[in-house]
C-alpha cells in the first residue's frame, strides 16, 4: 500500500508543478485580454463609435443668432443665379430670418367656384442657409404641393381674413413635408403672401 500511497503523493506533486504553470499561463492569457480589450475599447472610443462623440445629434439645420455667421448662407443676398431672392430680416429677435422669394406667382382655381386664385409668395425661416438651399432645389416638388393647398380653398377662404391665415399655415405645413420627404428635416417657419388675387 505504501507504493500506491506514494504513486499517489507523486502525482499530486507532479501535478501541483503543472498546475501552477497553467496557472501563470492563464494569468497571462487574462492580462493579455484585458490588454487588447482595453485597446479596442479605447480605439472604438477614439472613432467616435460610443461616448460623447458617437451620442451627438444629428447634423441638421441650425437656428441662426443674427450675431453668428451662417456657414451655408449664399454668396449673395441679391438675385440667385436660379430665380428667386434671399433677404435677411431684422427685428427683436435674437435669431436673424431670412427669405426666400418664388420668382413666378401660384395659380390654381378654386375648390367650390369656376375662380381661380393667384398668390405671389416668400417663405421665411430662421435656420441656416441649409433650408433655403433644399427650397432652390426642390422648388418643382414644393410648387405642386402648394398648387394642391391652393386648389382645396374654398371662395369664403380666400376672401376671409383668417381663412388666408389658414391657407398660410396649411403652405407653411405643405413646404415642410415636401423639404422632411426629400431632405429628412423641413425647417420653414412661415409662407407669407406677396400678392393675393382672386378672380
Amino acid at each position: 500500500m505504501a507504493k500506491g500511497k506514494d504513486k499517489a503523493e507523486g502525482s499530486g506533486e507532479g501535478g501541483g508543478k503543472s498546475g501552477k504553470g497553467g496557472l501563470v499561463k492563464i494569468v497571462l492569457g487574462a492580462v493579455l485580454l484585458l490588454g487588447v480589450g482595453a485597446g479596442g475599447a479605447y480605439g472604438a472610443f477614439a472613432m467616435g463609435l460610443f461616448g460623447e462623440q458617437g451620442a451627438h445629434e444629428p447634423d441638421q439645420p441650425k437656428l441662426v443668432r443674427k450675431d453668428e455667421e451662417d456657414p451655408y448662407a449664399p454668396a449673395s443676398k441679391d438675385k440667385d443665379k436660379e430665380g428667386g431672392e434671399t433677404v435677411y430680416g431684422e427685428g427683436g429677435s435674437k435669431y436673424r430670418t431670412a427669405y426666400y422669394s418664388f420668382e413666378e406667382a401660384f395659380t390654381a382655381n378654386l375648390a367650390d367656384s369656376p375662380g381661380l386664385i393667384q398668390v405671389e409668395l416668400a417663405v421665411s425661416t430662421r435656420r441656416d442657409g441649409r433650408v433655403l438651399q433644399w427650397v432652390k432645389t426642390h422648388e418643382l416638388a414644393i410648387r405642386s404641393a402648394i398648387i394642391g393647398q391652393l386648389a382645396a380653398t374654398t371662395e369664403a377662404q380666400a376672401y376671409d381674413v383668417e381663412g388666408k391665415k389658414k391657407l398660410s399655415q396649411r403652405l407653411t405645413k405643405a413646404v415642410n413635408e415636401v423639404l422632411e420627404e426629400k431632405e429628412g428635416f423641413g425647417g420653414i417657419d412661415a409662407v407669407h403672401f406677396k400678392g393675393f388675387l382672386v378672380q
